[in-house]
């Protein structure tokens, strides 16, 4: 995997979730490299070889945020801010490490136990929070989909430390591939270990997308049996698959025992 600069852009860019302005992603690109990410269609390098980072992002970001007053800044939206080579370029902390000495705050979402690293700038920071994606209940299925990603385990022991350590902690079942993930056992698992947990199905809206036909390589050689449900059900929010779903997630709600953001 190569690591370069990326050319001069900003690192501070808008952002359009609920009570978010403001996002920052601390690389371009994704050493991840999950076959199903939502942004591999413009994707502007091949992210199984290259990711850019921003050069002096300290410097950088520091200029950019003294335009706006301190907030919730967050970090995520398009590169998991805690992918493989963050160990060595740490360009998520230097990030971190500004926003707590500035006043700000971050929510992060990310795929990796490395946030725990940054635990001594989360919890100085007034109402931080991480969120962790889960999509396979087991290592061999996760693998096939997103080889880089740390274990699900791993994820879900950090999402528990994180919680223990007073940091506002969310998950995301994300993406629900048909047939592939067991959400209710991720909803079982996940339960009591964070304040709410937001469900999403895997999202394909092109069959010629990268996206669909990286997943529909993976279903050929391992899940030849089923792929053709899968792909109905993939391309058809109206199937008995996710009608059947909803009722499940429904009748947990009712119990009041778990929060769920269900989007299916």
């Amino acid at each position: 995997m190569r690591v370069k600069p990326c050319v001069h852009r900003p690192v501070l860019n808008s952002c359009t979730l609920e009570n978010l302005n403001y996002q920052v992603d601390p690389y371009v690109g994704c050493g991840h490299n999950c076959h199903y990410c939502y942004v591999l269609p413009q994707a502007e390098t091949d992210w199984r070889k290259e990711v850019l980072f921003h050069e002096n992002i300290f410097g950088r970001l520091e200029k950019e945020l003294a335009a706006i007053p301190p907030q919730t800044i967050y970090i995520g939206w398009h590169t998991d801010p805690y992918q493989p080579c963050e160990t060595e370029c740490r360009q998520t902390r230097q990030a971190l490490e500004l926003l707590l000495a500035r006043g700000f705050s971050a929510s992060i979402l990310t795929k990796s136990d490395l946030v725990l690293r940054d635990l001594d700038l989360l919890q100085p920071m007034e109402d931080s929070a991480v969120s962790f994606s889960v999509a396979f209940n087991g290592d061999e299925v996760r693998q096939l989909f997103e080889a880089n990603t740390r274990p699900t385990e791993a994820r879900i022991s950090a999402l528990r430390k994180l919680s223990a350590a007073g940091i506002r902690t969310t998950a995301l079942i994300c993406p629900v591939v048909p047939y592939i993930t067991d959400v209710i056992e991720f909803v079982d698992r996940l339960a009591g270990h964070t304040e709410k947990i937001w469900i999403y199905a895997l999202s394909i809206l092109n069959k010629m997308d990268i996206t669909w036909q990286n997943v529909a390589n993976i279903l050929d050689r391992h899940f030849p049996d089923t792929k053709g449900k899968i792909e109905a059900a993939v391309f058809d929010k109206n199937n008995p698959y996710w009608e059947n779903l909803r009722q499940d997630l429904s009748d947990i709600q009712k119990t009041g025992r778990m929060n769920l953001s269900v989007h299916i």
